[in-house]
């Protein structure tokens, strides 16, 4: 304890002081370079629930027409999904206002 407090205070490292805090920054870099972020699952506005035998629930359609055109023929229904957090369709862009000079 005494030799590692000399070193510190000298402002000298010995080199098996800097190989561990190099491997320990190395070790933290990794960490936070490898570490899964936030899943990103794709959301859509529009579900479909199939009825019957082969019941189920898909919430990959983009409208309300490509849903029903999915559920079509097999039974089911269309119904918004709760859980979608983004607009259901592009707000219109206001219009530009002209400028007379």
């Amino acid at each position: 304890m005494k030799h590692f407090a000399r070193e510190r205070m000298s402002g000298k490292y010995s080199m098996r002081t800097r190989h561990s805090i190099l491997c320990g920054l190395a070790a933290v870099a990794a960490v936070l370079l490898l570490a899964p972020g936030k899943a990103a699952a794709d959301e859509y506005p529009w579900c479909a629930q199939y009825t019957g035998a082969d019941s189920g629930r898909n919430c990959g359609f983009v409208s309300e027409a490509q849903c029903m055109q999915t559920v079509r023929g097999m039974g089911g229904f269309c119904e918004r999904n709760l859980f979608y957090a983004g607009p259901a369709e592009r707000p219109a862009r206001p219009a530009r206002r002209r400028r007379d000079n």
